[in-house]
């Protein structure tokens, strides 16, 4: 069984620890973890690992966020991948920093990240791993708060985030959509 752990962001050293790109760091972070590299093909930059008789492909779109949903497009058809193996890991400003929440489906929430995916696929109906980056910004800043880089206190909390996040990802591949929310969502 194929699945296929999508971690939004946007491609460039200027963007590498903005709050936009915690998707990327989301993915990066497990690949550190298996050892594994990603290799950049086409649409993006994508690597796998095996997990009980799973294999778990980990995709960064090269896209950059606003067209995200062509590379989920490509690869989820590339790699066979059925929508309910599809977990997309991205910001959320609706989330306090260090909040996680996995979801089955939902709105795009004014993400361009999510709103180019649902174009492309055509549906709300995949699984998303919020990962909460705040929203500690005056009105009229958000642009600027999403592309900005977290705060030194967020760096050195970053690694339990990010640790959670992989938790997550196994235990959505393993376990399931709903009993890892169960699990995991406070």
């Amino acid at each position: 069984m194929n699945y296929l752990i999508v971690g939004l962001g946007n491609i460039g050293p200027e963007y590498l620890f903005t709050r936009h790109n915690i998707g990327f760091m989301a993915v990066d972070y497990l690949a550190r973890q298996k050892d594994i590299k990603f290799s950049t093909d086409r649409l993006g930059s994508i690597t796998s690992y095996k997990l009980k008789g799973k294999t778990i492909y980990l995709l960064k779109p090269n896209t950059y966020m606003n067209l995200s949903g062509k590379s989920v497009l490509y690869w989820s058809q590339q790699l066979k991948i059925e929508i309910d193996r599809l977990l997309i890991v991205l910001d959320d400003i609706a989330l306090p920093f260090e909040t996680i929440r996995l979801k089955p489906k939902g709105s795009n929430g004014g993400h361009n990240g999510l709103k180019s995916i649902e174009a492309s696929l055509s549906t709300t109906e995949y699984g998303r791993l919020r990962m909460g980056i705040g929203s500690d910004f005056p009105k009229g800043r958000q642009a600027d708060y999403v592309l900005g880089n977290f705060e030194t206190k967020e760096l050195d909390q970053i690694s339990f985030v990010l640790d959670r996040s992989s938790e997550i990802i196994e235990g959505f591949c393993l376990e399931g959509i709903q009993q890892t929310m169960n699990k995991f969502n406070q």
